[in-house]
């Protein structure tokens, strides 16, 4: 079979953030994105549940012919990536909280990383921070919890409002800048910042679309400039309901 889209998947519909970008960053490019919400969250999962279902979904879109494949999902990238690079000769590509970024911009700033408790233990996190020489001051907050109610799809209701105030509330009007450190938490920028005050915010979706586009170029994987590209959404969900709600996050939800 024609090695011929690229493969984007994440626990839910949190990877549409980054497959939105992807679509900018690579408009000529066939996507197949699929989100397991059946099984969210994945930040609540032990490690080998994770590695689990992602090289599952993974092997399933390699067999269907994927030239590549964007693990959209940070908790997913930290549990599985490099496990995935050994076992397939084809570009896997993760996502990582916007940590370096953040503290370059802000070297003296207060930053709140925002993640889910999954991605805060593992030992990437670990080490990417430890990367960051800084004198910024990060305080991170593990958001149990969050990413299941974005995955809903209700953006304004009381209840997420009262989640984040419950999580961050007590920063307002104290932090400089905010890393979204899931792929969910960037459909939520007004309602974090509603809670915190104008801050900046930093996640690491344009620089996963760069890098996809790099690796693609590198190995003569990019269609050509005439090559219209489409965009496939799945879920592990299979409802219309389901259906209609991952259009909505592709095409209506607002980001940033």
């Amino acid at each position: 079979m024609a090695k011929d889209f690229i493969g984007v998947l994440d626990s839910g519909v949190g990877g549409i953030s980054v497959l939105r970008k992807l679509v900018c960053e690579l408009p000529h490019e066939d996507f197949h994105f699929f989100g397991d919400s059946a099984h969210n969250p994945y930040g609540e999962k032990t490690d080998e549940e994770v590695r689990t279902l992602t090289r599952n979904i993974i092997a399933q879109m390699v067999e269907n012919g994927a030239k590549a494949v964007v693990i959209a999902c940070n908790t997913a990238t930290s549990a599985a990536a490099d496990a995935m690079r050994d076992e397939y000769d084809i570009p896997i590509v993760g996502v990582e909280p916007a940590l370096k970024p953040a503290c370059g911009a802000l070297p003296h700033g207060r930053i709140l990383v925002m993640a889910t408790p999954v991605t805060l233990r593992l030992d990437k996190y670990q080490q990417l921070k430890s990367e960051c020489y800084s004198t910024a001051e990060v305080i991170e907050v593990p958001c149990a919890g969050l990413a299941t109610r974005i995955e809903k799809g209700h953006l304004d209701d009381a209840d997420l409002h009262a989640l984040l105030g419950s999580l961050i509330g007590c920063w307002a009007d104290k932090i400089d800048g905010v890393v979204l450190g899931c792929t969910h938490y960037p459909f939520v920028t007004k309602q974090i910042r509603d809670v915190l005050g104008d801050v900046r915010f930093f996640d690491g979706a344009a620089g996963t679309a760069r890098q996809t586009r790099h690796l693609l170029e590198e190995r003569g994987l990019l269609y050509k400039d005439n090559h219209p590209g489409k965009v496939q959404l799945k879920s592990s969900l299979d409802t219309s309901e389901q259906a209609k709600l991952y259009r909505w996050f592709f095409e209506e939800a607002p980001l940033d």
